[in-house]
């Protein structure tokens, strides 16, 4: 060999040599965890990241805590995956906001491989591989509920309720006030039990009972309002508060949503019922399966933006889609669970053991409900299933004899239906008369499967049209056939003098029998928002339609002037059966089923990660789930169907293991009666939340909502709850202050006296309306309108609050987000745009103008002083004592009596009313 080969083989070998080293420093076999990866964790992440400080609540010194990952919420390490491992998306310095080290410090392209070939390999720890981080939290919300013993107190015929106050009461020093006066007491529990106060022949007759056996009077008067229709309405608000439910979706079109108010009926309903708690809970997150379909208006209860204002962007469609899902997350976090699961959208939940993968394991539950309306799902013995069978049975009647003299024309409002003679084709050709069409939907349907339409494309049905593109391109025709109702239409537009005008041509997989036709051009629009000045009304559409026969000719069938119009003039009696149609299809949408704005159903899409809260940025699939720390895995798969992923979610929620639902519904309960919480915060358990005041009495209350230890009670029974509160010395004794007591205890949290409070909007409009006899109780229905009809960019105006059409309970006016009502709205009348489990009590000049001047008082005032003067056939001093008794529930003193008497004389006893309305003791609960 000679010398240069030799010195070229050399030279070779060595380089060859080299090559190997430098493969072996990041070979799959001979990356070293102490010698590659610790040193350089520790020379440039532990500083900031270790067991000193944990920025971002960040450790890289533990594997386990690596692969959970920090506040982010992002797995620091996925073992086998550096392409999904957070690290190595900082290290790499892919977004600038979360570069880590910063700049000065950047790792060097070999660290970084070396950190990437450490993952791939399975980000191998030694002495770390078994280690894991379990989820816990020594949190009281988040501990089991046992049943507390009742204490031992010196006091003879003492519930345990009040056993438990009084303990904490000598503990500190105190002991309960006196109890209150009849008078006091049955206005108090009148209003906490129904939001009216009672009228002066109620007052006076307990009064007398409780004279001769003040025990039994006050069980008969619990027990008649606990009864009352008027009960459910009560309590309903406060669920609706804290629901943020609402008739319209808040946005800057703050569009209408139409029949939204039959959950409000069922809401009612139930606390009328007494539905179980844990019934109550599972029908409005799994309705739809459990014949009451009108629950699910829970979940859509909450604020969002529509389609029509968010455009066809795609990265705005789905980020408004992830806005809707955080909507439900609010409202079922706090309302069931008390527990702010929305802070963990983005990151960790910064107080409470909730994790992002938490929150979107939970948005997986609820992936296959959207913002909009569809048919409810009643169960047959359901009133509303009951009532449409009867009208449904009027309107088959009244069609089978229309067929007799051919076909006819029906105006639902979302839709015309053109009914003709059955006939078989392939192919139908509808030839429109007009120059512009505007269609969203065309559907076609025959006598064998009434409902299913066979005009959808996804039935494999063919349409060709023109202009086949639509108005400038934008409004294509495949529109009309893709089952999606809204604004995205076909505009099949011409210029006027174009001979050829619009048309459609359906081909069907194979002959079918067809009978009814479709039309409708945003039934979203009817069906969802409703009460617009520019509605998309259905224009009266002049067509003509051909059918192919069987030798593949186009034959003339019908054409929609002749069916409305020709066959009427020859046969009048059509007209009587017309009308009558028409007539029980609105009283259709009043009493029976009707499409509601009480969730859309769509195939449940594949939940994942978000990291740092943005659609844009997904990273790893999560299971439908509940959170982690309650044990929330509900065995789930994203294959799962998401009828069966809420059913399974609800049966967790309301499950006796969960600490969370009874805690928060005994002491939202507790709230509502005696005006704060044992938890003040009630729809915060959390850390950030306040603590309870008498923790053991939560936890009884609880126990005792689930488990009664009265064999007779219903479990998870409300009325028996809230029987049980207002039955206690507690909620019976004076409201008095007592220095010495205000010294220890100035807000009362301790129950020493009933602490006095201002009653609601509700309560101070609806006891006007009983104290001038004007009041409508009919219970349910649709809402009562003080709005306009607005266009669609346009706000809500109000135009009429106080005529007689609108004097049902506040409960049934129309609540509109971001719209003040021009009177109770400044008596903290919430606006349903953020959860609200706690009313804010304000004062201001507004609410004396308001209960002194508005026409509403004025009304209703002139109302009250008639009636009295005439109860008092003229005489003044004895009118005036009516009007104490109607408005406060009590005669006047005579110095009362006589300064009222002047007024009266020198003004008008209306005036009177107006300052008994604006007085402290008609608006605050005594």
């Amino acid at each position: 060999m000679n010398q240069r080969i030799l010195h070229r083989s050399i030279f070779l070998l060595a380089w060859i040599i080299s090559c190997c080293g430098l493969c072996q420093t990041v070979s799959a076999d001979d990356v070293n965890f102490e010698n590659d990866v610790q040193p350089i964790l520790e020379a440039k992440c532990w500083h900031c990241h270790g067991p000193d400080e944990q920025e971002a609540g960040l450790r890289l010194d533990q594997r386990a805590i690596m692969l959970i990952g920090g506040d982010s919420g992002a797995a620091t390490i996925v073992p086998g995956k550096p392409d999904k491992s957070y690290l190595i998306e900082v290290v790499k310095h892919l977004d600038e906001e979360m570069a880590m080290p910063p700049d000065d410090d950047k790792l060097s392209d070999e660290e970084i491989e070396l950190l990437s070939q450490w993952i791939r390999e399975g980000a191998k720890w030694p002495g770390q591989m078994d280690s894991i981080v379990e989820v816990k939290s020594d949190h009281w919300s988040f501990q089991p509920i046992n049943r507390p013993a009742v204490p031992e107190v010196s006091f003879a015929d003492v519930g345990p309720i009040d056993r438990f106050l009084l303990r904490t009461l000598k503990q500190n020093g105190l002991s309960m006030s006196k109890p209150a006066e009849a008078r006091t007491l049955i206005r108090r529990v009148s209003i906490v039990l129904t939001g009216l106060a009672p009228k002066p022949e109620e007052v006076e007759a307990f009064v007398k009972a409780s004279a001769l056996n003040s025990d039994q009077a006050y069980t008969e008067l619990v027990d008649r309002l606990i009864e009352s229709p008027q009960f459910g309405e009560r309590w309903a608000q406060h669920w609706l508060d804290v629901i943020r439910w609402a008739e319209t979706n808040g946005s800057e079109a703050n569009l209408y949503r139409k029949n939204a108010w039959i959950y409000r009926d069922y809401v009612v309903r139930a606390f009328n019922q007494d539905i179980p708690y844990d019934q109550f809970i599972r029908e409005q997150i799994a309705g739809d399966s459990m014949g009451v379909g009108e629950a699910t208006g829970f979940l859509v209860a909450g604020p969002h933006v529509p389609a029509a204002t968010v455009g066809r962007e795609p990265s705005a469609i789905r980020q408004a889609r992830a806005d809707r899902m955080d909507e439900i997350m609010q409202t079922v976090g706090a309302s069931v669970l008390g527990v702010s699961i929305g802070c963990a959208r983005c990151h960790n939940h910064k107080f409470d053991p909730i994790s992002i993968q938490d929150y979107y394991s939970m948005t997986g539950v609820f992936q296959d409900i959207e913002f909009g309306s569809r048919f409810p799902e009643f169960a047959n013995e359901h009133p509303r299933k009951q009532r449409g069978k009867a009208l449904w049975k009027t309107i088959a009647a009244n069609r089978t004899k229309l067929r007799t003299t051919g076909g006819w024309e029906e105006d639902w409002g979302a839709f015309r239906e053109l009914h003709f003679t059955p006939t078989e084709t392939q192919s139908i050709r509808i030839r429109f008369k007009t120059n512009n069409v505007t269609l969203d939907e065309l559907e076609v349907f025959g006598p064998d499967q009434p409902q299913q339409n066979l005009a959808l494309a996804s039935q494999g049905t063919q349409l060709t049209g023109f202009p086949e593109k639509g108005f400038e391109g934008r409004n294509p025709i495949d529109r009309i056939i893709d089952g999606d109702y809204g604004t995205m239409t076909w505009r099949g537009k011409v210029e006027k003098g174009d001979q050829e005008k619009p048309w459609a041509v359906l081909k069907f997989v194979q002959p079918v029998t067809i009978e009814r036709i479709r039309f409708s051009s945003n039934r979203e629009y009817f069906n969802d928002t409703d009460y617009l000045d520019k509605k998309p009304y259905l224009p009266k559409y002049q067509y003509d339609i051909d059918v192919l026969d069987s030798d593949g000719n186009w034959k003339p069938y019908v054409n929609s002037w002749h069916v409305t119009n020709q066959l009427t003039k020859q046969n009048p009696e059509r007209k009587e059966w017309l009308a009558t149609i028409q007539a029980k299809i609105a009283q259709l949408s009043e009493e029976g089923p009707r499409p509601s704005f009480v969730g859309r159903l769509i195939p449940p899409a594949t939940s994942y990660v978000l990291m740092r809260g943005s659609p844009e940025n997904p990273r790893d699939e999560v299971m439908p789930a509940a959170p982690k720390i309650l044990d929330g895995s509900l065995g789930l798969t994203s294959d799962d169907s998401g009828r069966k992923r809420r059913a399974k979610f609800a049966q967790w929620a309301t499950s006796p293991d969960n600490p969370l639902t009874a805690r928060v519904m005994a002491n939202r309960i507790w709230h509502h009666i005696f005006g704060a919480g044992i938890v003040t915060t009630t729809s915060d358990f959390g850390t950030a939340g306040a603590g309870p005041t008498h923790p053991e009495l939560l936890d009884w209350l609880a126990a005792e909502l689930m488990e009664p230890s009265d064999a007779a009670a219903q479990p998870w029974s409300m009325k028996s709850m809230i029987r049980k509160l207002v039955m206690t010395k507690a909620f019976r004794q004076s409201s008095v202050p007592l220095a010495e007591s205000m010294k220890i205890d100035a807000d009362t949290a301790l129950l020493w006296r009933f602490p006095p409070k201002r009653v609601e909007a509700e309560v101070i409009r609806d006891s006007i309306l009983q104290a001038s006899g004007s009041i409508d109780l009919s219970v349910g229905g649709r809402s009562y309108r003080i709005h306009n009809e607005k266009k669609t960019y346009a706000q809500w105006e109000v135009v009429d609050n106080h005529g007689p059409e609108t004097w049902r309970r506040m409960i049934y006016q129309e609540r509109m987000r971001r719209v003040d009502d021009q009177m109770f709205t400044a008596f903290d009348f919430p606006d349903c745009g953020q959860v609200r489990p706690k009313r804010p009590v304000s004062t201001t000049p507004l609410q004396a103008l308001n209960l002194m001047n508005s026409k509403f008082v004025l009304e209703q005032s002139k109302m009250i002083a008639d009636r009295s003067m005439k109860e008092a056939n003229s005489n003044l001093p004895q009118a005036v004592e009516r009007c104490f008794e109607r408005l406060l529930g009590r005669k006047p003193n005579r110095d009362e009596r006589d300064d009222c008497c002047e007024l009266a004389k020198e003004f008008d006893l209306s005036l009177v009313c107006r300052a008994l309305i604006n007085s402290n003791e008609f608006a605050f609960l005594p």
